[in-house]
């Protein structure tokens, strides 16, 4: 398997205008995110919605592709920017990171890979955390992975994805927005338009169980800090 790392991000963040080049004891977000991906030893590219991206990715030494602003999420500008760099097909599998991970552990990128090389029947690959608190149960924030997870075991088939409240004893846990896509799942993906269940919960995942591709999930100790409001982002700062 030859799996290429992928970023993608734009200017237009809802909650948090401009935040690809917010900076962070120095250096823009998706720089950082860029330096954490890389260290990952794969190879890696910013998809980028917005030339100025590129151009302070390309500054600080990145490879960074100019994708079209109007793509409807992050996994369409990912496939555009795959197409783009390699037309040819030489990477058979994509590791979507997000760009507002500026300090995501580069196992990370690494876990998503090794899922998907070591089980076959794995289309997508993913990861979650144990829950923080048990608040999380109850917070529609809270993305929870519903996995079909043995006791002592690091990964398992991903069955569903909610926010709501799960019933019952037993772990929680917290969904990481990163990906691990084969090739042609992520253009399967891309190509079907958004599902039920994912406009009623707003999961973008849910589309891809929905298609009959299979996620799977691995297991990490914590999740990493995501950038999404100004609090974040001042939270952030105090870690840099």
């Amino acid at each position: 398997m030859t799996p290429l790392i992928l970023i993608p991000t734009r200017m237009a963040a809802t909650r948090l205008p401009g935040k690809p080049l917010a900076d962070i004891g120095g250096r823009p977000m998706i720089v950082r995110a860029w330096e954490q991906a890389v260290l990952s030893g794969l190879p890696v590219a910013v998809a980028a919605g917005d030339p100025e991206i590129v151009e302070v990715v390309q500054a600080a030494g990145g490879r960074a592709v100019l994708t079209d602003p109007a793509l409807p999420s992050g996994s369409d500008r990912a496939l555009a920017a795959l197409e783009a760099i390699d037309p040819d097909g030489e990477y058979d599998a994509v590791v979507n990171l997000q760009g507002d991970m500026p300090f995501a552990d580069p196992g990370l990128a690494t876990a998503c890979a090794a899922l998907l090389h070591g089980e076959p029947t794995c289309d997508i690959a993913t990861l979650v955390a144990p829950e923080l608190d048990p608040s999380d149960r109850a917070n529609v924030d809270v993305v929870k992975a519903v996995l079909a997870i043995e006791e002592g075991h690091r990964h398992a088939r991903a069955l569903y994805f909610t926010r709501s409240t799960l019933y019952g004893d037993g772990p929680v846990w917290r969904h990481i927005g990163i990906y691990g896509y084969r090739r042609e799942a992520l253009k399967r993906f891309c190509a079907a338009p958004p599902s039920p269940l994912e406009k009623r919960e707003k999961l973008e995942q849910l589309r891809a169980l929905e298609l009959g591709l299979s996620i799977w999930a691995a297991t990490v100790a914590e999740a990493p800090i995501s950038v999404d409001n100004p609090a974040d982002l001042e939270a952030a700062r105090g870690l840099a």
